[in-house]
């Protein structure tokens, strides 16, 4: 059996994340393991959708991270990482200034990737791997600036779309009418074509929003399920959701459009039930690389 160990750097609106993973191979089968996961909660989305750049203090903010990335990942001996920026640096004016710069101070290279690379890297967890393959299925990733959703059927994809529809733009009213109006029509469409669909969820909202729920992994959360916890948490403050519930602060706010979103895309999709495997744009650049080094070591 050998033990390979690769990281990933996911610098998303809310927060940016360090993932290792563990992955051991035999004849069987391969199993990917979390080793470490670092959570920075920066919220870069708050300064791009405000002025549509990301200030001084959050720059040196992520600098400073992603110096200690670096030395963690020194330490911990990866194969390889790939660090991975989504819709909040796609869209800040000056993020392609704020990627040189952490590239001469740290030597980590960030690439800001489009929606439909996010979307891709997302699939990349096999998900259609440990479900029911003659079934259709919604991947469908809440961000802090965006939604992917990613339509499998009978282990294929058939669409896959990014909308500019995420929790701190709805928080900071900078989603536009427009943008809901193609997500629901998207959804009409494939409610007709694909009837009887569950979707998959992804992300740290609908992780929490899970754990709240006491249900086992793998068990699928209903729609009335996750309305009922919608409604729970709408009814407390968010200082009581922190100091009751025992929320982070930065959890605490966009939990709610998270599953505002999560609910609308139930309704729209006429999906009855959602499943949460825990797997997220960190896990699936981690299968990336390990599928890009299997490929390349013979």
């Amino acid at each position: 059996m050998e033990l390979l160990k690769f990281a990933a750097i996911d610098i998303g609106t809310n927060a940016v994340r360090l993932l290792f993973s563990n992955i051991t191979e035999n004849k069987e089968k391969t199993t990917f393991k979390k080793a470490s996961l670092v959570r920075v909660p920066i919220r870069l989305g708050f300064d791009v959708f405000n002025n549509g750049f990301i200030d001084e203090v959050k720059r040196e903010k992520l600098i400073s991270t992603m110096h200690a990335f670096h030395h963690l990942i020194n330490v911990h001996d990866v194969i390889d990482f790939r660090a991975c920026a989504t819709s909040a640096m796609r869209e800040a004016s000056n993020g392609a200034e704020i990627v040189d710069a952490v590239r001469k101070k740290t030597g980590i290279d960030i690439e800001i990737i489009s929606g439909k690379t996010e979307a891709e890297i997302i699939y990349s967890n096999r998900i259609a791997d440990m479900i029911d393959n003659t079934k259709s299925y919604l991947y469908v990733d809440v961000g802090g600036g965006s939604t992917e959703i990613t339509l499998f059927s009978k282990g294929q994809i058939e669409l896959s779309h990014s909308f500019n529809i995420g929790t701190i733009r709805l928080i900071k009213d900078q989603v536009k009418p427009g943008e809901y109006q193609k997500m629901r029509e998207t959804l009409h469409g494939l409610k007709n074509k694909f009837p009887s669909l569950k979707i998959i969820g992804s992300g740290g909202n609908i992780n929490k929003l899970f754990k709240l729920s006491g249900k086992k992994p793998m068990k699928p959360l209903s729609y009335e399920k996750l309305k009922e916890i919608y409604e729970t948490l709408l009814s407390y403050p968010i200082n009581d959701r922190i100091k009751i519930l025992g929320m982070n602060p930065d959890r605490a706010d966009v939990i709610i459009p998270a599953a505002q979103i999560y609910l609308n895309i139930m309704s729209w999709s006429d999906a009855k039930k959602i499943l949460v495997p825990k797997f997220g744009v960190a896990d699936g650049i981690v299968r990336q690389l390990y599928y890009n080094f299997k490929e390349h070591s013979g």
